[in-house]
């Protein structure tokens, strides 16, 4: 295991083959299920930094499990543990260092597609709004600001990409890419999961703006799979503070891609070198949204 001012940047389990690893997971083969573990790496404009965000990988693991249980109803997902006393017998001597990080899952057949649901207008979908009135073809009302809440969620899908930016299209391209069926039964999921998890969120005092959902077939059947509703595939923004019109207070990775625009940095690699107090604030900003949504804070 390599870690970095008390942040984990890589994980080693020699005795299983490492499947991929990804800007944030490694991920794991053993037969029948993955290991996920999420290290504390951060990426931002597609670049993955240098130094961690200590805790960040607890953070969207202990998340993505309360969602996984709390969402269970709406749609299956893939989660099975994050109990270390279910890993493998021959992987104890990591019990230490994946706990709090890690996530038995089922194996699937992941979809090519990003599943995007707004709430409010932010990001890529405030730049095509104001280009040309929609986003990912769905036309909104004219005079929207930014951070504008949308008069009701839209579902924007994008291209999955293995490398580079992921794309956005429309339904119908998306339709084409899985069909029209799949199509409709993950739209109508995705804006449940959507709603289930704003009011959770807002009765804690964070909006969630908007999130990304990524879906698999398990047995023939629908799963939501990956991670779900956490700062780094969601905008959760600070509701005593909101105001449309500006960007906002967040509890996400806004923060850290904020001070990185201020830099003047070409988006492309080498990073830059993070301070001390953009790493400390950038963690905070996850440990806050864990402890509000979760109800505790993070152990």
């Amino acid at each position: 295991m390599s870690s970095m001012s008390s942040g984990l940047m890589e994980t080693t389990v020699k005795e299983v083959p490492l499947m991929s690893r990804g800007k944030v997971r490694d991920i794991y083969d053993l037969g029948e299920e993955l290991l996920f573990v999420a290290t504390d790496r951060v990426s931002a404009f597609d670049v993955v930094f240098n130094q961690p965000i200590p805790d960040k990988g607890k953070v969207l693991t202990g998340l993505s499990a309360f969602w996984f249980d709390y969402t269970k109803d709406i749609v299956r997902n893939h989660f099975l543990s994050a109990d270390v006393s279910d890993l493998p017998t021959d992987l104890a001597r990591y019990r230490d260092e994946l706990e709090g990080r890690f996530m038995l899952v089922k194996k699937g057949k992941v979809l090519p597609v990003e599943c995007i649901v707004r709430g409010y207008l932010a990001g890529g979908g405030w730049a095509q709004y104001k280009e040309s009135g929609a986003v990912s073809g769905v036309r909104l009302p004219a005079g929207l600001l930014n951070s504008s809440r949308l008069p009701e969620p839209i579902f924007t899908p994008t291209t999955k990409a293995d490398a580079g930016h992921d794309l956005p299209i429309t339904v119908s391209q998306m339709a084409d890419l899985i069909g029209k069926d799949l199509t409709d039964e993950i739209i109508a999921k995705s804006l449940q999961l959507y709603a289930a998890a704003s009011r959770r969120a807002e009765e804690r005092g964070i909006i969630i703006a908007d999130t990304k959902f990524e879906f698999a077939m398990i047995d023939g059947i629908l799963h939501v799979v990956d991670e779900i509703l956490t700062p780094d595939s969601s905008r959760f923004w600070a509701a005593d503070t909101y105001e449309a019109g500006r960007s906002q207070d967040s509890f996400d990775k806004q923060y850290l891609r904020d001070y990185l625009e201020s830099l003047g940095w070409d988006k492309t690699p080498p990073p830059p070198v993070l301070p001390e107090h953009v790493i400390s604030s950038t963690r905070t900003r996850y440990l806050e949204a864990y402890r509000r949504i979760v109800g505790r804070e993070l152990c």
